[in-house]
């Protein structure tokens, strides 16, 4: 039987109690940036916290939501981060040059209008009047730093992929822009779309390249001062436990509906369930799928699902023995039934992979035959390279539910072939860190190719220019598949760009650097009192138009 709503008022009410009592009581001292616990402090504030409610369609701000979630952010700076917490942050924060909609069709941002002026050149119309939260402009100028910073080989931005063709900026007049690429580049404007080439204000990245000059990495200050156009601005922020965005009064478009976002980490699936449940969040991300029917069953709650453009793979770092043998990685890959994995424990949801592209991305080729699942041919390339008395080797994965499952039954599944496998689970930003660096053996990990083109769900995680942090945490580096992938980006014709992918499928087949699982839905718990959100097929939650009913 369901609690009563009474029950549940007085429980949120005692609990909203000990959380304010209790934030009172913290001096802050855990937030990175300024002495007083505030992060990007020329920010400000700028909302009431206790702000009288207003009704909607005032254009005016009404209600406090919580998004209780699995990780909090590594970093705020747009450019030097490739997690999905991430960028759900930047894309809050910041506006990009053009939009992706829901249904995948570029749309205006930052540039009213563009047209593409030849073959390798595309002049931008950038909206007038646009100011960032430090008081600074937006232009042409800006937009020049920008892509000059992702460029930048002393930067040495993880996102630099996303605009390496780009060979030169024009800055025609204060509000237009001139892009030329190297060469023919058809999926331009989807990767200017990503939130990876989100515009940060011209005066914050001076500020972020002083930080460099005295010694810091680069990227230092913007982590930490995140200053866009976007909805909303960063208030405050305590490192692995919560982020609080405030609405940005300036902003050049549609106003924030809610007077603050708080981003609560919350790691137990259990924990963030107890927490819509009894009112104390408005969104839980994820839902784990086997809580799906329990979240749905909940008196005003509902499961928001989105099919998804990502890709659940297990990885094997090939700079490492056994891993650098083809016949080790394609033998673990025939051991494992990854129809267990969807079945068992993702409950059925979302789509088997048969290779790193999601069927709604160009360039996805669905007659490429995956590698089968075969444990007795297994054993046979097992024993060719060298291991017929099996080896050892461990497995990484960070605190996901689902991730940790599959690592557990990597480990049953490959002890059947005498492969010992020891779990190793990791704090999400020493996970990136550790991948990036090439300190694992195996390692379960997702990619979303964002801009739903072949070239972001190839290009940037297996070439061998992006090893590291970049994407490629394989460590691929294949000279057929470098050209392959390479000529598919300058070639202009889509019949012959997904000829080139099909054969680039092809070769990852062979290669085998990773086992494609999986193309998840996402799932969110979302209270019957949120209005407006939606989750785009990129995977990032869309909270500007979330309002609150009473």
């Amino acid at each position: 039987m369901k609690r009563s709503r009474r029950l549940l008022w007085i429980i949120s009410s005692v609990l909203v109690l000990a959380v304010f009592l209790s934030a009172c009581s913290n001096n802050g001292s855990n937030t990175p940036g300024n002495s007083n616990g505030n992060v990007g402090s020329t920010n400000g504030n700028g909302t009431p916290e206790n702000s009288n409610n207003v009704t909607e369609g005032t254009g005016e701000s009404s209600g406090d939501l919580v998004v209780a979630w699995l990780s909090d952010p590594p970093s705020m700076d747009p450019h030097m981060s490739t997690d999905q917490p991430s960028s759900v942050m930047t894309t809050h924060l910041y506006d990009t040059l053009v939009v992706h909609d829901k249904d995948l069709n570029i749309v205006a941002g930052l540039a009213e209008s563009w047209e593409q002026v030849d073959e390798v050149t595309w002049e931008f119309k950038l909206r007038q009047g646009v100011k960032y939260t430090d008081g600074s402009d937006f232009n042409a100028d800006v937009v020049k730093s920008n892509i000059d910073r992702m460029l930048d080989p002393d930067v040495a931005s993880p996102r630099a992929f996303l605009v390496n063709m780009i060979s030169e900026v024009n800055v025609v007049d204060e509000n237009t822009v001139q892009l030329i690429t190297a060469f023919p580049f058809s999926p331009l404007l989807a990767h200017l779309a990503h939130s990876g080439v989100s515009m940060v204000s011209a005066e914050a990245i001076k500020l972020d390249y002083e930080q460099v000059e005295a010694g810091q990495k680069a990227g230092t200050y913007l982590s930490q001062n995140p200053v866009g156009t976007g909805i909303f601005k960063l208030e405050s922020w305590n490192p692995g436990q919560e982020v609080k965005l405030v609405p940005n009064e300036s902003h050049w478009g549609d106003k924030a509906k809610v007077n603050s976002i708080t981003f609560k980490v919350v790691s137990e699936d259990g924990t963030r369930i107890a927490e819509i449940e009894t009112g104390f969040a408005h969104i839980i991300d994820p839902v784990s799928p086997g809580d799906l029917n329990r979240v749905d069953s909940l008196d005003g709650i509902s499961v928001n699902r989105q099919s998804t453009l990502s890709l659940t793979y297990i990885g094997f770092n090939m700079d490492k023995e056994p891993f650098n043998d083809v016949r080790v990685r394609q033998a673990l890959s025939m051991a494992i039934n990854k129809e267990d994995i969807v079945q068992g424990i993702y409950e059925g949801t979302g789509v088997p992979a048969v290779g790193p592209l999601a069927p709604d991305v160009f360039g996805y080729d669905d007659s490429v035959s995956p590698i089968p699942y075969d444990q007795d041919r297994a054993r046979e390339l097992l024993a060719e390279a060298g291991h017929e008395g099996g080896l050892s080797t461990t497995i990484w994965t960070n605190d996901n539910t689902e991730r940790i499952r599959i690592a557990e039954y990597v480990q049953s599944k490959l002890s059947e072939i005498n492969v010992d496998v020891k779990i190793e689970v990791l704090e999400w930003g020493a996970y990136l860190a550790q991948t990036a660096a090439g300190e694992h053996d195996m390692f379960i990990l997702g990619w979303s190719t964002v801009t739903a083109d072949a070239d972001y769900g190839l290009y940037p995680v297996f070439h061998s220019e992006n090893v590291g942090e970049p994407g490629n945490r394989t460590f691929t580096k294949d000279a057929e598949l470098d050209k392959l992938l390479t000529d598919a980006r300058v070639e202009s014709d889509p019949d012959a760009r997904k000829a080139l992918y099909k054969q680039a499928q092809e070769k990852l087949v062979e290669l085998a650097p990773m086992l494609y699982l999986h193309h998840k839905e996402d799932l969110n718990g979302v209270s019957d009192k949120v209005q407006g959100f939606w989750r785009h097929p990129n995977g990032i939650m869309q909270l500007h138009d979330v309002s609150l009913q009473p």
